[in-house]
């Protein structure tokens, strides 16, 4: 027989009720409208490192059926508001991504996302760590640390420099888990080797962390750093060795976004993934004007994890896919 119960229990269950009320109440007094966007869309991000889920209307005027997918972000919808003027924005919702389960993965999970027109991600940063804070019931120190900082303290080597070669080298060096085996696709497959494997689990430990200034090739939806456009204005927020969120600075060049989209297709091309139906509607709202923007992505299911002290997903999601 099939087990029925949630697998998260009823302090889980009220606590995910009182974190929504924070964030609810967080926003409100700050003047910050709620929105409601589409799950399901015809096209959907690029990114290679994340392949949507994909289904098929059929219906009036499909009859042969309309492809779509599952939405791993709100974040195009959102913008569109943005350029319509909608002002600043969050919302609550579901995303979904296909390949990811695990102990802090479910393919289903629920984000909070939202967007500050006039502000950069200097600025947005301080209101991300009030935010958690708020959410957590506790005070906790804050710090950033640069993407490039953390490479060299812990392997002495550059990322923004070095080649797959001297990357796979480094690995080896320190022991990461099938270093000398493993086939990897570029230099950010191996960046992201050595950052998940021998540095996450350092960061945010008694504190909130913030990593900056990301590679630029790691941020595709990001403006790049005037001062060094090898970086973007891209960071990522660690509590306890988890990610929690990721925020931009916001590209708002559809020319150049349109480039960068293109780049990610012939990624995919040359990894044998398929291509993404590339968001027309975003393009055109970025080509009407998106205002000077930041913003950020959170996931409150790793937020309450860290809340309550739960060792994984499962104990805080009432039916995780093993559930359903």
């Amino acid at each position: 027989m099939p087990e029925w119960r949630p697998s998260a229990g009823p302090e889980a269950l009220k606590a995910r009720a009182a974190m929504l009320a924070a964030i609810r109440n967080f926003f409100a007094e700050r003047g910050v409208l709620e929105v409601d966007t589409p799950l399901l869309a015809p096209a959907a991000g690029t990114d290679p490192a994340i392949e949507p889920l994909r289904t098929v209307f059929t219906g009036p005027g499909h009859a042969h059926g309309l492809p779509l997918y599952l939405q791993t972000s709100p974040e195009f919808f959102m913008k569109r508001l943005l350029a319509a003027d909608s002002g600043p924005i969050y919302q609550v919702c579901k995303a979904f991504r296909d390949g990811e389960l695990g102990p802090r993965h479910n393919p289903e999970f629920t984000i909070l996302e939202w967007y500050r027109p006039g502000f950069d991600h200097h600025r947005l940063m301080d209101e991300v760590a009030e935010l958690v804070m708020a959410c957590l019931g506790r005070e906790l120190p804050v710090e950033r640390r640069p993407y490039r900082e953390l490479f060299l303290e812990r392997y002495g080597i550059d990322p923004l420099e070095s080649d797959p070669s001297r990357l796979r080298q480094a690995a080896i060096e320190h022991g990461l888990p099938g270093a000398e085996s493993i086939a990897l696709d570029g230099v950010d497959g191996w960046l992201d080797l050595l950052l998940s494997h021998g540095i996450e689990a350092g960061l945010g430990q008694g504190r909130l962390t913030f990593v900056t200034d990301y590679p630029a090739s790691q941020a595709v939806l990001a403006r790049l750093n005037p001062d060094d456009p090898r970086t973007a204005a891209r960071f990522e927020l660690y509590l306890d060795g988890i990610e929690l969120a990721n925020g931009f600075q916001e590209l708002v060049d559809a020319t150049e976004q349109r480039a960068r989209f293109a780049h990610d297709q012939a990624l995919r091309a040359a990894r044998g993934q398929p291509p993404v139906a590339m968001d027309e509607a975003f393009l055109a709202a970025l080509q009407a004007g998106l205002p000077d923007c930041a913003g950020v992505a959170l996931g409150l299911d790793r937020l309450l994890m860290r809340s309550l002290d739960a060792a994984q997903l499962d104990a805080v999601m009432a039916f995780p896919l093993g559930r359903c």
